[in-house]
């Protein structure tokens, strides 16, 4: 079995769509190395930060547990009396270093990403049960159009960018969903 890995549609810092050769089962096989490629986003700090395992953020490449120390609350948007609109405003505010969004808050519980294999994320995020009731269609729109995970590519000041943008990424979300959306074994 040869698997010949091409891009064929350059991508921004570092997505690139993949083409699979000559095997058993290309469009499984591509369909893999489509989500690893989007998985570059998937697991990148900018989404894992707002996607934690547990009810507390992390903030910075480095992952650290967010200061001051702030929970998710019964909606993801904080608790009552430290909401998250406390300091995230509607867009970044560069001076402080404070990154915002008109719809800032944390991905709900069942959206948790953080210490998950990106088979699990996979797995994850097509199941409507934990993903917010989205089906593929709903899913790609979210992925590719929704501000809020814009974000990542406008981060602010002293924040790495997710890798290529969000068309990019969409368009290899696309692209895996087209050609079976399947997961990595992981």
């Amino acid at each position: 079995m040869i698997r010949v890995f091409v891009a064929v549609a350059p991508l921004a810092c570092l997505l690139t769509i993949p083409v699979v050769g000559q095997q058993q089962d290309p469009d499984q096989t591509r369909s893999i190395a489509l989500f690893r490629e989007a998985g570059k986003v998937l697991q990148h700090p900018r989404c894992l930060n707002c996607h934690p395992a547990g009810d507390r953020p992390s903030q910075t490449d480095a992952m650290r547990p967010h200061n001051p120390r702030v929970v998710r609350g019964p909606d993801g948007h904080g608790v009552a009396g430290l909401p998250c609109s406390s300091c995230h405003q509607a867009a970044n505010y560069d001076a402080a270093r404070v990154p915002g969004h008109p719809k800032w808050r944390l991905a709900p519980a069942s959206m948790a990403w953080q210490g998950r294999s990106l088979g699990e994320i996979c797995a994850q995020i097509k199941d409507p049960e934990r993903n917010g009731g989205l089906d593929m269609p709903a899913l790609l729109r979210h992925m590719s159009e929704t501000t809020l995970v814009g974000w990542a590519w406008a981060p602010g000041l002293g924040r790495t960018p997710a890798p290529g943008t969000q068309a990019e990424f969409g368009a290899v979300m696309r692209a895996w969903a087209e050609s079976g959306a399947y997961c990595p074994p992981d």
